[in-house]
């Protein structure tokens, strides 16, 4: 082998070897950290790189809060990556919450990050508050006047509930529940329309950010529409109901007629059947005579033809000639 041979091999061997160095040890950020007056040694570094973690999430984040002033170290920031956090964010909010004069420590944004929840956004929604549209409240005054009603709810977050505290869904649902008692409370729908900020200071009295991660600023109201009449309606089908009842109770005793009236019937066709028995007991017994039995039939057919000739004289007399013509 050649000694030129050799020599490509081992320059090919410390190239390889210098660029793994600067690929494992991050000599970039080290130096940054050192030009940042961030205290930072080429071990910890390493040692990142062997904890699986990626220096530059944990250096930069850290240079940018000592230029801001916080006092982080590199453990603290380390800790929250390896608990899944976003570091970035946190020292972001950090940043934002210390110009704005809002009390935050570290272990309270580690804490909302790990909750799941933007810290920097709470950050700014804090300092600017955000507002809440509630969609169509539908409530019913005491004259059974349907109203909807729209609201306006500037809240902003409160850091100390935010972990733990319920969304801005409970807020919403609260806010309608206030507006159904308020309007459903008012006598007449038309007082609701003259005075709207009634429900303001109504729901605003009852403390309806109590549990949430957010404070509540004002409630506005921003539309009222008259809706259906509710209690016209109810009326309606009150009215509906009754009267089916009562036809079902007019049948009842139509149908307790016509059964009192069926037997009462058979009653009779009971004993007329008897009569005939009754005849030919007498006539057998002798206390009835022929004679008798005669002038009953006579009696019977001459009632029959009465009760036809009056059937005949009630009909309608028919003119021939008009039929003819």
């Amino acid at each position: 082998m050649s000694l030129t041979l050799l020599m490509v091999i081992l320059i090919g061997i410390i190239c390889l070897l210098i660029v793994l160095f600067f690929t494992f040890i991050p000599i970039g950020l080290w130096i940054s950290s050192l030009a940042a007056n961030v205290k930072v040694s080429i071990f910890h570094l390493v040692g990142m790189r062997l904890r699986r973690v990626i220096p530059a999430r944990i250096v930069l984040p850290l240079i940018k809060a000592t230029k801001a002033g916080l006092n982080l170290n590199v453990n603290q920031l380390e800790a929250h990556y390896l608990a899944g956090g976003n570091v970035d964010s946190v020292v972001n909010a950090l940043i934002a919450s210390e110009r704005a004069g809002i009390e935050l420590h570290f272990e309270k944004a580690a804490a909302i990050d790990l909750a799941g929840r933007d810290v920097f956004d709470a950050v700014r929604m804090s300092v600017n508050p955000k507002v809440i549209e509630t969609p169509n409240v539908s409530a019913v005054a005491k004259d059974g006047i349907e109203l909807l009603v729209k609201a306006r709810v500037t809240v902003r977050a409160n850091l100390e509930r935010l972990v733990g505290g319920a969304g801005e869904a409970t807020v919403l649902a609260r806010i309608g529940e206030g507006i159904v008692t308020t309007v459903g409370s008012a006598l007449s729908h038309k007082e609701v329309l003259e005075n709207p900020d009634d429900i303001s200071k109504r729901v605003l009295s009852k403390g309806l950010d109590s549990g949430t991660a957010f404070e509540i600023l004002s409630i506005d109201i921003a539309d009222i529409d008259v809706g259906r009449n509710i209690g016209a309606q109810l009326q309606t089908l009150q009215a509906e109901a009754d009267k089916k009842i009562a036809q079902a109770k007019a049948e009842e005793r139509r149908a307790m007629a016509v059964a009192r009236e069926q037997e009462m019937r058979a009653y009779v066709v009971e004993a007329e059947a008897e009569v005939p028995k009754a005849m030919a007991y007498a006539l057998k017994e002798g206390k009835l005579g022929v004679m008798d039995y005669y002038d009953m039939q006579n009696i019977k057919a001459d009632t029959m033809m009465r009760e036809k000739i009056s059937e005949t004289a009630k009909k309608p007399i028919v003119d021939d000639k008009k039929d003819s013509i």
